[in-house]
């Protein structure tokens, strides 16, 4: 328990006030529905680079990562290095069209409106499917991670769980309600920054502390060589590192598969809904794939300082970054490192908690129940369902139980569930809404189910992380009945739409034509009514530690619980 000090409950107060007074700030702003859920489509470059950032890697970023690291060694990192690889091809393959396609699909501002969009399904069964699998689980999600915030107020502060939880819960909701998406957005480069700055000060820190990269590289020699070899993995038990053996062909490729999982999750890909125009896609591509570099390469040099400085071994390696700051720095620069652990939860939370609210607004109350609500309607109902979602998620996280257990498996279900789905929608023209759901489902089902399936091949039997064949059975479906079965949609879609320009806010004339026929899309089509280890977690059992056992922090987003942690 680290002791609770006056420095960091100031430094934790100021920055949990600034998120408040932000979303006080942008409620002005937040005048329409699309405001609210996509930031009228408004964002710059920076701010859409950083905002997509910070709400992808969540707490796992200062906690997992590095306690795997610590635990096992430098070939723990190549999970990184397919958040980097996945990082760079969504921005690349996903965002110009995206931002485009979602325009030309009605305006959509949810992914389940433009794949109903896109694929003209008049039955509505795809936008409920897809919005019915969002809700749920990113509720799920948003309730993991207020655990992980109350765990870490108790953590840093001794607080009980439930006012910790209950004090993050209560920020996060109030800012969303305010300000909605650009709210959001805002208080996100705010931490993204923090995050970057954590990131690159604490390793830097740490390596002054331990003497030097040659000290630091002899100290976890000593401790096992192991740890320094990236085709192998270190064992970590009874506080003792020893060789572990070969990381193999299989763990390699599972924890490269992260990075598939990027292509499919809502709370990332509505950031490249939002952005301005798709001229500012190139410079967002290369900060926000720099700022993960940077960030990932920080938190696992993190992992390996541990090892090198502390001067004992840790019961729980998920608490290295928070022993390294408050072992090395003063208090008060000790308090904003540690804020970053914070922001790095909180930035995930809020992403998910509005893209549920703005899935039930759109997907099921404007879809089936108000088709001509006013916006003043549609603000007044995304902002109620901000608070029963998180209503239902604090719910939830006070209950704890195996509900939380799916959570581990939410990363993959989404990446396989949506991201073939997505990509094929972006690049092949005549896929048709049959192939949508078969690709949809068969992902889920492949993720969901590969546990119980894999021991059934016998000595086939692979052990690989379910986001690889849940993604190749999900696009292999897809393909087929694409192709052989359903209607192919009337309406050509095609082409990156380079000169796309923001959205006009409501009041003021369009400057420009985005879209004309001579650039694919023509004139009409078809409309529409609205126009991210299972029963691990923080302070496991797995590390020795008792009193916990919620799940783990959130989306890129395991933690690791056995020698097996790339899987949760």
């Amino acid at each position: 328990m680290i002791t609770l000090t006056i420095p960091a409950m100031i430094t934790f107060g100021v920055f949990l006030i600034a998120m408040v007074m932000i979303g006080v700030m942008a409620h002005g702003e937040t005048s329409t529905f699309e405001d609210f859920s996509v930031g009228g489509r408004r964002l710059s470059a920076p701010v859409a680079a950083l905002s997509a950032g910070a709400s992808d890697m969540s707490g796992w970023l200062f906690l997992g990562l590095p306690g795997a690291v610590y635990m096992t060694g430098i070939g723990a990192t190549w999970i990184a290095v397919g958040l980097i690889i996945g990082t760079y091809l969504n921005w690349r393959l996903v965002a110009p069209r995206l931002r485009t396609y979602t325009e030309q699909a009605g305006n959509s501002v949810t992914l389940s409106s433009y794949l109903e969009e896109r694929f003209e399904d008049r039955s509505h069964v795809l936008r409920s499917l897809s919005a019915v699998v969002t809700v749920v689980f990113f509720t799920v999600y948003v309730a993991s991670g207020l655990v992980a915030g109350g765990l870490l107020f108790n953590e840093i502060f001794g607080a009980d769980f439930e006012t910790g939880l209950t004090i993050f819960a209560v920020v996060i909701v109030v800012y969303t309600i305010l300000g909605g998406f650009t709210a959001l957005s805002i208080t996100h480069s705010v931490q993204g920054a923090l995050m970057f700055l954590a990131a690159v000060a604490l390793p830097l820190i740490a390596l002054w502390k331990a003497g030097g990269p040659g000290a630091v590289n002899d100290a976890i020699r000593d401790a096992s060589p192991a740890l320094l070899d990236p085709a192998a993995e270190a064992s970590f038990a009874d506080n003792v590192w020893t060789t572990g053996g070969p990381l193999g062909t299989i763990a390699m490729i599972s924890l490269l598969a992260w990075g598939l999982g990027y292509f499919g999750q809502p709370h990332i890909l509505s950031r490249f809904m939002s952005i301005r125009g798709t001229a500012d896609i190139p410079r967002a591509r290369r900060l926000g794939v720099g700022w993960a570099a940077v960030v990932l390469a920080g938190a696992s040099f993190i992992g390996l300082a541990g090892i090198a400085v502390l001067p004992d071994p840790l019961d729980n390696p998920e608490t290295v970054f928070i022993e390294l700051a408050t072992r090395l720095v003063n208090p008060w620069i000790a308090g904003i490192l540690l804020v970053a652990v914070l922001a790095a939860i909180k930035s995930t939370v809020d992403s998910q908690l509005l893209v549920s609210a703005t899935s039930l607004t759109e997907d099921f109350y404007r879809a089936f129940i108000n088709r001509r609500a006013s916006d003043t309607s549609l603000l007044l109902v995304a902002r109620l369902s901000v608070v029963a979602v998180a209503v239902v998620a604090y719910v939830i996280a006070l209950s704890g139980g195996a509900v939380l257990d799916i959570v581990a498996y939410a990363w993959a279900g989404f990446g396989a569930a949506f991201g073939p789905v997505v990509l094929l929608s972006l690049y092949w023209p005549g896929m048709t809404a049959a192939g949508a759901k078969a690709g949809m489902v068969t992902g889920a089902l492949t993720v969901f189910l590969w546990d119980d399936i894999d021991p059934l091949l016998g000595p086939l039997e692979t052990g690989i992380y379910e986001m690889v064949p849940g993604v190749l059975a999900a696009t292999a479906a897809a393909v087929i009945f694409g192709r052989y079965a359903g209607r192919t949609p009337a309406r050509t879609w095609k082409g990156t739409m380079e000169h796309a320009t923001p959205m006009p806010r409501v009041g003021q004339p369009e400057t420009a034509t985005a879209y004309d026929a001579a650039q694919g899309y023509g004139a009409g089509g078809y409309g529409s009514a609205g126009g991210y280890g299972p029963a691990g977690g923080y302070g496991t059992g797995a590390y020795g530690t008792p009193g916990y056992d919620a799940p783990d922090y959130g989306p890129s987003q395991g933690a690791p619980q056995s020698q097996d942690w790339w899987r949760s």
